[in-house]
């Protein structure tokens, strides 16, 4: 009995509050769009940070290396020319030759299962390029120096300074996306209330007459709390649906350019879209709710 009254209830509240979202369409409306805009902002931050993480992370994996990348027209004789010089200097420990065939493979790896998709490329666009480690970080800087300035060298790549350079930038999102997801949380919740406020008002005296027949204030409370609620759970939905959209096309747009500029392949659409979709269920569910207690405590007596 007690299960069957918990599902009534719960069943009644939520055919409440759909009914009071569909009153107040034009309210109701503003209320998504306002927790939907908040999610999309914060959306966007979160896909371009986890994407600077990933390729911190795939850096740091070469943190006591440096990659000297190869001119096309450098043959493999004057690389072995070049790893000679280059195994002279002090605090290089080994030098490693690594063709434009295998850097191919070694990203194909690093892409994992999505990995197929590089061999629809037309021609291999990577560099042939020569592996330096190094005894220590302190070395690391005037060996990147020194490949530098030898013939056939197209580029260095000095991993330390890029790991500095993109924890900065990652740190910076994250401290900007606090702020704005703050303010746009605080904006959120009064357009939530305010909708909700109308609803009271419009069933002010239903709500004298359910009490003054005994009626719970939780019983009373429970239909605004639930329209607070799926104001919230469909912002969180749409936003999803559109953050997933227009990263999967973005993707489509620049993946293979940014993976053969920095070897290292954006997040997933799919596992992007999971994760996604749980934060925002908990955050729009959040706002939805806080935004109904605070219009009910104000407007009915609690």
């Amino acid at each position: 009995r007690y299960m069957a009254a918990v599902s009534s209830s719960l069943l009644y509240n939520i055919k409440q509050g759909f009914l009071q979202i569909f009153r107040n369409r034009g309210m109701s409306l503003a209320s998504i769009f306002s927790i939907l805009a908040m999610l999309l902002i914060l959306g966007l931050f979160f896909v371009i940070t986890v994407n600077i993480n990933l390729f911190t992370e795939v850096v740091k994996q070469d943190y006591d290396q440096v990659e000297v990348f190869l001119l096309d027209d450098t043959s493999k004789a004057d690389a072995e020319k070049l790893m000679e010089q280059i195994s002279a200097q002090p605090g290089v420990t080994e030098v490693q030759y690594r063709g434009k065939a295998e850097a191919l493979e070694i990203m194909k790896e690093r892409w994992g299962e999505s990995g197929y998709l590089l061999d629809s490329l037309g021609s291999n666009p990577l560099p042939a390029s020569i592996l330096i480690s190094v005894d220590s970080l302190e070395n690391a800087g005037s060996i990147a120096t020194y490949a530098g300035t030898l013939d056939g060298i197209d580029d260095v790549q000095y991993y330390r300074e890029t790991v500095e350079k993109l924890t900065k930038i990652t740190n910076f999102l994250q401290i900007g996306a606090l702020i704005i997801m703050g303010f746009l949380v605080v904006v959120s919740v009064v357009v939530v209330s305010n909708t909700v406020k109308l609803t009271v008002f419009a069933r002010a005296k239903e709500i004298a007459i359910m009490k003054y027949v005994g009626a719970t204030n939780w019983f009373i409370r429970g239909p605004f709390l639930a329209e607070g609620i799926i104001i919230g759970v469909l912002a969180a939905l749409l936003s999803t649906a559109c953050i997933a959209l227009i990263y999967d096309r973005m993707i489509d747009a620049v993946g293979t350019q940014i993976l053969a500029i920095v070897s290292c392949p954006l997040i997933a659409v799919s596992y992007m879209t999971k994760n996604l979709i749980v934060i925002f269920l908990a955050l729009g569910t959040s706002i939805g709710a806080w935004g109904s207690i605070i219009s009910m405590r104000k407007f009915l007596d609690t």
